[in-house]
């Protein structure tokens, strides 16, 4: 029986594509077992224990981005993060990991004590961790080609889609314009009526979900309806007629497929779950980080299926302005998905099956 330890977490960014990768393993050996490592500060806490996995915590090791009192514990905190990390693993057979807090020193701890690990990147622009853990594994996985550093020549899978996507879209690809008609009527929205989909992320954010405040009942008086998910910590706005506000939207699946606009954070998930199975979206990176998300954005924009603008841009006055414009665009936009990243698992999991049996040898 292979014991396998799987790193991600912190956003759902992370972890969905580590579920439905443990998941993919999980049917090719039902024999395994997996354990996922997290920290108690991330959504695995719900999502893991909720799929059916063991979940193991770790310290978070996050680094800062200026210099404050952190930075100078940032190496006990890490050693602290490897230590554990390496009591984990004891006895495992391989380690993989999607980038992220926990996946740093998961990716030491399998080093050090010669563990074989998988990383996948999921962004277009890799993360700190998974370049790092690049320079001590041959086996890395991206979903958009690298053109340089520690991932240039990983193999190309693609982003592993969570179960309902993959299956909204095998569902959808012989009718996907009754596919949407069906998806907005099963939400019970206006069939006739336009359907603008927001949200920011697993989280939330509360620069769109202010712009929308002041946007909706203009939006309502447009004639356009809204599903609009606010994110797991924001407080939850009154629903009205043809605004309907959520926490958390556990279907992400019929919401895309209902969508004729989507308005959202441009996460490396978001991407290619709009790739797949969404028709039109409005991309607003997050001003901070490294810049994968304008870059995630532009895989999408280039296909004809969006656009992006800055935050500091997107405003009440701005929206109102645009959005017949934009709805414009989304009758012009195919009403079909992509399939690029539907077999992203197998792949992956088949890159893992590699490694074990180097290790075997």
């Amino acid at each position: 029986m292979n014991r396998i330890i799987v790193a991600g977490g912190g956003t759902a960014g992370h972890i969905e594509p580590a579920l439905a990768v443990a998941r993919g393993w999980q049917l090719a050996h039902p024999d395994s077992h997996l354990t996922f490592l997290g920290t108690k500060a991330g959504l695995e806490t719900s999502l893991v224990p909720a799929a059916g996995f063991a979940l193991t915590l770790i310290p978070k090791v996050s680094v800062p981005r200026r210099i404050s009192i952190k930075l100078l514990t940032l190496p006990f905190t890490l050693v602290g993060a490897i230590a554990q990390s390496m009591r984990a693993i004891k006895g495992a057979n391989l380690v993989i990991g999607f980038g992220g807090y926990v996946s740093a020193p998961a990716y030491l701890a399998a080093a050090l004590t010669r563990t074989p690990f998988v990383i996948h990147e999921a962004n277009a622009r890799p993360g700190l961790a998974n370049r790092l853990g690049a320079l001590f594994t041959r086996y890395t996985a991206v979903a958009h080609p690298v053109q340089s550093g520690s991932l240039k020549k990983s193999l190309l899978t693609g982003l592993p889609l969570k179960e309902n996507i993959a299956g909204a879209y095998e569902s959808a690809q012989s009718n996907w314009s009754g596919a949407r008609q069906a998806a907005k009527a099963a939400l019970g929205f206006d069939e006739q009526a336009p359907l603008v989909f927001i949200f920011g992320g697993s989280q939330g954010s509360a620069a769109i979900n202010e712009v929308i405040a002041h946007s909706r009942q203009t939006l309502h008086d447009m004639g356009v309806n809204i599903l609009h998910g606010v994110g797991a910590r924001n407080d939850l706005p009154e629903s009205n007629s043809g605004y309907r506000a959520v926490n958390y939207i556990s279907d992400m699946a019929t919401a895309y497929l209902a969508a004729d606009l989507i308005i959202a954070r441009s996460g490396a998930i978001t991407c290619s779950e709009v790739a797949a199975i969404g028709k039109y979206a409005l991309f607003i990176p997050l001003p901070i980080g490294n810049g994968e998300q304008k870059v995630n954005a532009r895989l999408v924009t280039e296909q004809s299926r969006g656009e992006i603008i800055d935050q500091s841009e997107f405003t009440t006055q701005w929206i109102e302005k645009h959005l017949d414009r934009l709805l414009k665009n989304c009758e012009m936009a195919s009403p079909a998905g992509n399939s690029s990243d539907l077999h992203a698992s197998e792949k992956i999991v088949a890159l893992m099956e590699e490694a074990l049996k180097v290790k075997a040898k």
